[in-house]
């Protein structure tokens, strides 16, 4: 077995570039530019550079997506997950219990290879029509409350206007419509859309797919497709890309959680392949009753998540990279098209990269970099760069932030 160590280093680009001293970065982001940095080792070891599969450096990333926004992802998911006060029982409009067990949460983690934390984050699929501020006892989401979500992490998907499915729907205004409301209401433009389900004309879903990559959206979460198992080690198809969605669902069993147990086999499952991959998974509610018998019902949801952060997570082997949907496919998306190039002299290296033009409503860009070499470095101290290492350390890893 080769005595090299890992190196990652994850490059992580946020809004618009600025000056980048060894490196020529452009002031418009969305436009191909040339950045570059300088590794400098302790010793004139050789190295290896390689783009790394997923974030991290994480074996598998899973998203999880909690479908038509309903209130019950605000009261227990997001305190759940985020840390903080989980609601108690909460009685909706429609006499379901949205809330939780009303404890505390720490929180979920998984670690960025250097010690720091990173709470677990899931995606809101949401129709725009539905969102309102009362009553009291509503059982959507208000428009506070996604943003508050959102501005933690976590991705907010298009999942039509109305969640209309039944004959005579306008398949292209419920797409275009809740495109026009989350970007009125929270500022942003969804680039994902999740077909809603229900009753409805025979393969009606093929006309939501249709108008929803029609109209700007990079990916559709659907009745049937590629997937829901991608594997990531080479380049991923992700050119209109239809993915067949499941659903983590809790039984009429409220005694045990064996259901849950099942669900939980099945992640394992995966994970166990040695190639990295990349998986999703779908539900409704999160509260104490089973809303519409398509949901989990808090105390399964909580010791499902709780056990894949115990296993997988910081305070397990930390392997998962546990992420929205939006934010897998933007880090693949760029992945596969950056070209990386690096020359070594003695004891400095110069990494290139080279970025593509990237689609101004991407909201993460993110790559990282496995590079071996047995020897310690430093980051050569740049201006206007947010550099954080471990190189005198365990030296496996930098943090570019720009």
């Amino acid at each position: 077995m080769s005595k090299r160590i890992l190196l990652i280093i994850a490059i992580v680009i946020f809004g618009s570039f600025n000056s980048f001293s060894n490196g020529i970065i452009q002031k418009d982001s969305s436009k191909p530019k040339t950045i570059s940095f300088k590794i400098k080792l302790k010793s004139e070891d050789k190295i290896k550079i390689a783009v790394s599969p997923l974030k991290y450096n994480k074996h598998f990333a899973y998203s999880f997506t909690l479908d038509d926004g309903y209130r019950s992802a605000y009261l227990t998911a997001f305190p759940l997950l985020e840390g903080g006060k989980i609601y108690n029982s909460n009685i909706n409009e429609w006499k379901i219990d949205q809330g939780g067990d009303g404890t505390t949460s720490k929180g979920l983690f998984y670690s960025d290879g250097m010690g720091d934390k990173i709470p677990f984050k899931l995606a809101l699929a949401i129709n725009g029509g539905s969102i309102r501020e009362l009553p009291e006892n509503r059982g959507h989401l208000s428009w506070k409350e996604i943003k508050e979500m959102y501005d933690a992490g976590w991705d907010i998907l298009n999942h039509s206007f109305h969640h209309a499915t039944k004959h005579g729907t306008n398949y292209l205004t419920e797409v275009t419509d809740n495109t026009t409301s989350i970007k009125q209401n929270l500022n942003f433009t969804m680039s994902h859309f999740v077909v809603p389900g229900g009753e409805g004309d025979e393969k009606y879903y093929l006309e939501y797919e249709k108008e929803a990559l029609a109209n700007g959206n990079f990916s559709v979460a659907s009745y049937y497709g590629t997937g829901p198992v991608y594997k990531v080690n080479s380049k991923v198809d992700l050119d209109k890309m239809i993915s067949a969605r499941t659903f983590v669902l809790s039984s009429k069993d409220t005694t045990s959680f064996k259901t849950m147990d099942r669900f939980l086999k099945t992640v394992d499952s995966i994970v166990k392949q040695s190639d990295p991959v990349w998986f999703n998974d779908f539900t409704h509610g999160t509260g104490n009753t089973n809303l519409w018998n398509l949901s989990i019902r808090f105390p399964d949801f909580k010791y499902y998540m709780t056990t894949l952060a115990d296993k997988y997570g910081a305070k397990g082997n930390d392997s998962i990279w546990m992420a929205p949907w939006q934010e897998v496919y933007e880090y693949i998306w760029l992945r596969d098209r950056i070209k990386v190039d690096f020359q070594q002299k003695n004891k400095e290296v110069i990494v290139t990269i080279q970025l593509p033009e990237i689609p101004q409503n991407f909201r993460n860009r993110a790559i990282s970099l496995n590079i071996e070499t047995k020897s310690k470095f430093e980051i050569e101290s740049t201006k206007g760069l947010k550099i954080k290492n471990d190189g005198q350390t365990n030296h496996k890893l930098i943090l570019l932030q720009l």
